[in-house]
């Protein structure tokens, strides 16, 4: 089985950054990128799939600054090959504007399965995924915890809220969307990773143009302060009376 995940660098929010200054996108410029959480889970879940089923694992990415870092790092964690897909785009590409991009190199590389993840800080209703199904016009399933062989297709389990859960059985070639891997990320050591630096990375070209968006981002802020809590201080006794006093303010409980 051929598998491959897709990888995308994403902005690190949790350190200091900016708004550029059309309002629209944060300033890539200063800010840091990091490997996006999900697709980390993405990637451990192929390897295990390759350890499991000797699976065939591509480790995908976008060309771009950082890319080459993050594809060794998939090779020091387990994946066979790494491939960079070159394209003519310019500028940070939505899901719906990357996915026949993505789409074309997959067929190239007669991929059976491919896995990414779910969502990213940049694309919070996981977009990518059910994109790329639905240009591969290939199945798609989105939200699994788990991905296993089971006969000629794969076995997924798919989360809900509430602590439910489905196990979906789907034909190959399919297109999964994954939440969490079987079992956390491995850590990558640095005698690894300096080994991955000497392998090569492959470079395809895509021959497909990145489809139009349909949406377009109109302002981008960081998030204001419209309140804050009030902390109730006393014995049990004073806070009681004061908590009685608020909700008798906005009339919940009777004076």
């Amino acid at each position: 089985m051929l598998v491959a995940v897709v990888l995308r660098l994403v902005p690190d929010l949790s350190g200091e950054f900016e708004i550029a200054d059309d309002g629209k996108d944060v300033d890539r410029e200063w800010v840091g990128m990091r490997l996006n959480e999900f697709d980390d889970h993405a990637l451990e879940e192929a390897i295990l799939l390759k350890e499991a089923e000797g699976a065939t694992v591509i480790a995908l990415a976008l060309a771009g600054e950082g890319a080459d870092r993050m594809l060794q790092s998939a090779i020091a964690r387990g994946a066979n090959r790494a491939v960079k897909i070159s394209h003519d785009a310019e500028g940070v590409l939505s899901s719906r504007a990357a996915a026949p991009v993505i789409a074309a190199a997959v067929r190239q590389l007669g991929v059976e399965l491919v896995l990414t993840g779910v969502q990213t800080p940049e694309d919070l209703f996981g977009q990518l995924a059910p994109y790329l199904g639905a240009t591969l016009d290939w199945p798609h399933v989105s939200a699994v915890g788990g991905v296993q062989r089971a006969g000629d297709g794969i076995e997924v389990l798919q989360e809900y809220s509430g602590g439910i859960s489905a196990r979906l059985r789907l034909g190959l070639p399919a297109v999964i969307g994954v939440q969490t891997a079987s079992q956390p990320p491995r850590y990558v050591s640095g005698s690894k990773l300096r080994q991955a630096m000497s392998e090569p990375i492959a470079v395809i070209k895509s021959d497909a143009m990145p489809a139009a968006d349909t949406a377009e981002i109109l302002a981008l802020r960081e998030p204001t302060r419209s309140s804050e809590a009030v902390m109730l201080e006393g014995d049990a006794e004073t806070v009681a009376d004061k908590l009685h006093g608020l909700l008798a303010e906005r009339g919940l409980v009777k004076g």
